[in-house]
């Protein structure tokens, strides 16, 4: 199994992706990146903690490649703004992708490569040592399927699923 902490944008939407994709085994919604310790919600959205919303998601590799995992990252969010994804903006929606090692900065940075001839801007997405990753609250775990009337899902989340879908519809599930 191989697990990797991506951020890009709203925690909901990598979650929601991912989830449905073949070969992840586990999807945990989380800080990372910044210096206070144990954060919470508030604190992460008030832009002062250094954290970024992200998620930790586990895979199979047997089953899906890592640049497969690593391509729908920049399928599921623009790497090209700085501190916003859509309406979403602050130090805690940015694009930022934590390794663990040095064979997965070198992945990142592959895919980063890749990445370049998909948007027409520079991608600014941030490559950093992951130090300490947070699980959030149980309330942001599997937020789309436990919430599927709220108006974000189905106007900012769906979207996105749509668009990954419509790229990778050979790694969703059903």
């Amino acid at each position: 199994m191989t697990t990797y902490v991506l951020g890009g944008g709203c925690f909901w939407c990598l979650d929601a992706a991912y989830r449905r994709i073949r070969g992840v085994t586990e999807v945990v919604s989380g800080y990372a990146g910044g210096e206070t310790e144990n954060p919470d919600y508030y604190q992460v959205g008030s832009g002062r903690t250094g954290h970024a919303e992200v998620i930790q998601i586990t895979f199979d590799e047997a089953v899906i490649p890592a640049e497969i995992i690593l391509d729908i990252f920049f399928t599921l969010h623009d790497p090209t703004t700085l501190n916003r994804q859509g309406a979403d903006h602050g130090t805690q929606y940015r694009s930022i992708m934590l390794y663990a090692d040095n064979d997965q900065k070198a992945e990142f940075e592959a895919s980063i490569e890749r990445a370049k001839a998909i948007w027409d801007d520079p991608i600014v997405t941030e490559v950093v040592p992951l130090e300490t990753f947070y699980a959030a609250e149980p309330e942001h775990q599997d937020y789309f399927n436990n919430n599927p009337t709220n108006g974000y899902c189905s106007i900012v989340i769906t979207p996105k699923i749509v668009k990954v879908r419509s790229h990778y519809n050979e790694w969703f599930i059903n």
